[in-house]
């Protein structure tokens, strides 16, 4: 079999909707209405937080963040998808490719932290509300965010390397408009067992834990809401995490199917699976704004 090193590979094809290519310009104007979505809503997001003094608080500093990861998701992704929706180009280079899977991969991972430190928020102020301003401060939420970023550049960072080493078969289609680690494993004529052993890694040590503790914070908090006798307050309690939980179902759902689909789904027709990486992508960035100024 022909097999090639990353360093003198040929162009890579980006793909969008199998058999429905001289359709593409009018798909693209549907992509194009959900990005304005996305963009307009999340810059607004951070345009009020910015401007109004009285949201300058742990919640919406978070809230902030996401939308922050949100614009940065949608940044990766929407440049090759134009170059293929409206241009008909559809080739990538090796490098630009890697660029593009590194940074898809650490916003996605970004808004996990980000929504896992959202839930520890909402904990503390149901369960602990008088020690909820010492616990989290103005000042607590930039590191904590720092370190989000932090853990998921170091998590990420070393899959170009893997990548690099490993020889490419003679195919070289991806399965969608964007670069993923499963796509570009499918790729690879050499072992790349590593490669998948560290992708999983991944997704235990970010995705995994994020979302079990996720669940015992809203355990925590389902159980401080039983205690409290009026059920008044046990619906003003439980009001205030709906949002967030929105958001977490947004997130995980998408993920979830995604993940389902590259590992145990190759005889679902390729136009689900690029459905489903589209949802994955554009769903939280689309939908985050709305869920959360319809709540505020």
């Amino acid at each position: 079999m022909d097999f090639f090193n990353s360093s003198d590979y040929r162009p890579f094809l980006l793909t969008g909707f199998p058999g429905l290519e001289a359709s593409h310009p009018v798909i693209s104007i549907l992509f194009c209405a959900l990005y304005l979505i996305a963009l307009v809503g999340n810059s607004v997001i951070l345009v009020v937080i910015q401007v109004e003094q009285s949201l300058h608080t742990p919640m919406y500093l978070l809230l902030s963040m996401l939308a922050g990861s949100d614009l940065g998701l949608c940044a990766a992704t929407l440049p090759t998808l134009l170059q293929l929706f409206w241009f008909s180009v559809n080739e990538i280079n090796f490098d630009v490719r890697l660029i593009q899977m590194f940074f898809i991969h650490v916003f996605s991972l970004m808004e996990s932290g980000i929504l896992l430190t959202m839930a520890f928020d909402c904990y503390v102020a149901i369960s602990n509300p008088l020690r909820y301003t010492t616990i989290l401060t103005n000042a607590t939420v930039p590191k904590i965010g720092m370190g989000i970023f932090l853990r998921t550049v170091v998590v990420i960072f070393p899959i170009s390397f893997l990548i690099k080493r490993l020889k490419f078969c003679k195919a070289n289609v991806l399965s969608q408009s964007y670069c993923l680690h499963p796509d570009i494993i499918k790729l690879l004529c050499s072992d790349h067992h590593i490669n998948s052993i560290y992708g999983l890694i991944i997704i235990l040590i970010t995705f995994g834990m994020d979302s079990v503790f996720i669940l015992l914070s809203y355990l925590k908090i389902l159980i401080t809401v039983l205690h409290i006798a009026s059920w008044e307050e046990q619906f003003k309690a439980l009001k205030t995490c709906v949002s967030h939980i929105c958001a977490v179902l947004l997130v995980y759902v998408p993920m979830l199917g995604v993940s389902s689909i590259h590992r145990f789904g190759k005889r679902i027709p390729p136009v689900v699976h690029v459905i489903m990486g589209y949802v994955y992508l554009l769903v939280p960035p689309v939908l985050n704004p709305v869920v959360y100024c319809i709540k505020t």
